[in-house]
């Protein structure tokens, strides 16, 4: 790890991330364009988020399964929405072996059209429904303009696809699976999110209806961090899934799709991190407390180490790292446990040792004001609390500073005038179309990020058309 201090977060947020995400160690830059190396720190990050996320999964009776890496052109070309849609993003393998094949496969950008025809295959009756299965893979998006985790060529993520007999039940999947997004955000990676329903003009291709869930990076941009489609029949009658119901007439499946990929590892960093590093939350971190012996000479060593062994089994209920190496300072090391983002760490050296104490550092509080000493015998109890309470203080700390940057405008004038001088979240009523949507996104580069389920504003005037409505937008400017 570099000695150099990282670029200010408050003066140059993009050099910031970038810097961090390859200091931290959790990603590098591939040698082909677009994509990226994620490294053991970042998948460590990443399988946690897998593990909470499959628990949840699997709790709601989803099981898990894996489908092929190419997909037969033809299939896109079913459902028009959808090919349309990802057209331009499409890697197309034609030759293979040596030879030009008879038809172009392409490489994974998601996977309903080859999970829609399996579903055809495998579903004929009501009493094959509901098929609620999940996939963690890959996929391939030939993006012109990336940036690591946040949008890449080649990314990880699950997508969740199911089929069921009736458009009611597809729709409770859709939003119980945008409930799970948002309840897991929330509790375990301390990132406050706004559940809603995406507009005509940005939902996904080929669906019925699209919901997100977005969330306030550090720079008053907004983040999709995951997202839920309601697909409705269209994929259903593009590749004939069909099942004989009750009444033994034929009809076609209900189906959706979700999916939370790495870039909402590039969100908790946005979120939490500062001008140190990363922030992690205790509950996703892969390291949540580290150890760190100060010793001079041969004999301390052995004392702050036994130490350091014993302090390591006690904590044995949290995920927690001795620092070993010996050819560097204190100083450094407290720096780079910095920059990983590591919850908290415990200090201990001979003068502690002799005094029945550690020094506890929290990685969330700045300098002396997240120190304190603590006796080793109330250690086990003082490490669990902080965990709660460093998860609990950050969650909090993020929701303020949403809450500190979300206005409310009732005229196009206010509205540009709000976006230009603070940015941040705008929530106004809106009844335009998606022609008075792509007008604002071209003149002030925000978009409708979604229509909040959740509308505490009531009925109001929409601030471009002066329409009354119910109906409330979140505009912002989003990555």
């Amino acid at each position: 790890m570099s000695s150099e201090r990282l670029p200010s977060r408050s003066e140059h947020f993009s050099d910031w991330y970038n810097q961090l995400v390859l200091r931290a160690e959790l990603a590098d830059y591939s040698p082909v364009r677009g994509s990226m190396v994620i490294r053991p720190y970042g998948w460590a990050l990443w399988e946690n988020i897998q593990d909470g996320l499959d628990k949840r999964f699997k709790a709601t009776g989803h099981v898990n399964a894996a489908f092929p890496l190419l997909i037969p052109l033809s299939f896109f070309e079913k459902e028009k929405d959808h090919i349309e849609g990802f057209s331009p993003e499409l890697a197309i393998v034609t030759i293979a072996g040596g030879q030009e094949l008879e038809e172009p496969l392409v490489v994974r950008p998601t996977s309903e059209t080859i999970i829609g025809h399996m579903y055809a295959k495998w579903i004929k009756s009501y009493r094959d429904l509901p098929i609620l299965i999940n996939v963690w893979n890959s996929v391939v998006r030939w993006e012109l303009r990336t940036k690591l985790f946040l949008r890449t060529t080649e990314f990880y993520w699950q997508e969740g696809h199911t089929a069921h007999a009736t458009e009611s039940e597809a729709e409770e999947e859709t939003l119980q699976m945008l409930d799970i997004y948002e309840e897991f955000s929330v509790n375990e990676a301390a990132v406050p999110v706004i559940k809603g329903k995406k507009t005509e003009r940005e939902k996904f291709a080929g669906a019925k209806d699209s919901y997100s869930i977005e969330s306030m990076m550090g720079d008053l941009r907004a983040l999709q961090s995951g997202t839920s489609h309601n697909l409705g029949q269209n994929f259903a009658k593009a590749f004939d899934i069909q099942y004989l119901d009750v009444g033994n007439t034929l009809q076609h499946c209900w189906t959706t799709s979700w999916g939370l990929s790495t870039r909402f590892l590039g969100g908790i960093i946005m979120v939490h991190g500062d001008d140190h590093g990363l922030i992690l939350p205790p509950r996703l971190a892969p390291t949540q407390v580290v150890i760190v012996p100060i010793f001079r000479d041969a004999e301390q060593k052995s004392a702050t180490f036994e130490a350091a062994e014993q302090i390591k089994l006690r904590l044995s209920n949290s995920r927690t790292l001795i620092d070993r190496r010996e050819d560097l300072t204190p100083g450094y090391k407290f720096n780079d446990w910095e920059m990983r983002g590591v919850p908290l760490r415990i200090e201990i050296g001979p003068k502690d040792i002799a005094a029945g104490q550690a020094v506890l550092a929290r990685r969330d509080l700045p300098g002396r004001e997240g120190k304190q000493e603590i006796a080793l015998d109330k250690l086990e109890d003082t490490v669990e609390d902080l965990l709660i309470n460093i998860q609990e203080s950050m969650y909090e700390k993020a929701v303020r500073f949403r809450d500190e940057n979300t206005h409310y405008v009732e005229t196009y004038d206010e509205f540009k005038e709000v976006l230009a001088d603070q940015g941040g979240f705008i929530r106004s009523h809106w009844a335009g179309t998606s022609e008075d949507e792509a007008q604002i996104k071209e003149e002030t580069k925000a978009s409708i990020r979604c229509l909040p389920i959740d509308r505490p504003e009531g009925k109001g005037r929409c601030f471009f058309t002066g329409k009354e409505t119910d109906q409330v937008a979140l505009f912002a400017k989003a990555y």
